[in-house]
């Protein structure tokens, strides 16, 4: 969806429509390279967006920037009506957004379970793993999640033992016990197996009922299976966006992309 724009070409606060995340002419420069330029786009409530694009197309800089990680050189990212580019990454995670990075950041030594629990809001930190009673609220959202996630029959497993696939979905398990607004995946089905690949756009799928979800991912058909809208970005710019089989046969991305 394109927001209603006026006579002078900007989005009025008045005539903004109410989208979950908006991103307006961002722009962040690294030693007079801008990484991303100038970039616009706008995620609604319950949608699954996925960014595709080239090596070097700023895709991981866009989420970097929106979680507070990388700060802006200008532009602006409301999340909800709220700038995120003033605030710290501890306000920006309080404010209901998560981020899963590529790589699994998860306690190898403690278990699935132990895993999910540490995670839940205003629950126990690591260093009181092995001392604690557990609360009956926690417990039963830790369970409620380990089956959302495929995990309910290995909760008392170490983390190390799992599988890659299945340390990618406890990761996303952990954020999801947080009960994010958006949630952000950075490739998450990279190294996956097919059939990990399909449960896990199963599980995307499921979870969009309460929270929209940024995904930046490269499988093509696991592409096709979860986004509600795709964009493309070459040298820090929208290349194209829109339905995928919109963007999969725009001769720009063929072009830059798909057709490598």
């Amino acid at each position: 969806m394109n927001p209603p724009i006026n006579s002078a070409g900007v989005i009025s606060d008045q005539m903004a429509p109410d989208f979950l995340l908006a991103v307006e002419a961002l722009t962040v420069s690294f030693d007079g390279f801008k990484a991303v330029n100038d970039l616009s786009f706008y995620v609604d409530e319950r949608e699954i967006r996925v960014i595709v694009g080239p090596n070097g197309a700023g895709k991981t800089t866009v989420l970097d920037l929106i979680c507070g990680k990388t700060k802006a050189t200008s532009g602006s990212i409301k999340f909800r009506g709220q700038e995120l580019t003033r605030m710290s990454e501890s306000k920006i995670v309080q404010a209901g957004i998560g981020r899963k990075f590529q790589t699994p950041s998860i306690y190898d030594d403690l278990t699935v379970f132990e895993n999910l629990e540490i995670s839940y809001p205003k629950g126990r930190s690591v260093f009181g793993a092995l001392a604690f009673k557990r609360d009956a609220t926690v417990r039963d959202r830790v369970f409620e999640v380990a089956e959302m996630i495929f995990l309910e029959n290995k909760l008392n497993e170490r983390a190390e033992f799992l599988s890659h696939g299945q340390k990618q979905w406890l990761e996303i398990g952990m954020l999801l016990i947080q009960d994010p607004d958006l949630l952000m995946l950075d490739e998450p089905v990279a190294g996956m197996s097919v059939s990990e690949r399909k449960k896990t756009a199963e599980l995307l799928n499921k979870i969009i009922a309460n929270r929209s979800i940024i995904v930046i991912e490269h499988d093509m058909k696991f592409v096709e299976d979860i986004a509600h809208k795709v964009t493309v970005l070459h040298q820090g710019k929208v290349l194209s966006e829109g339905k995928m089989d919109h963007v999969k046969h725009d001769p720009k991305v063929v072009e830059v992309y798909l057709g490598h």
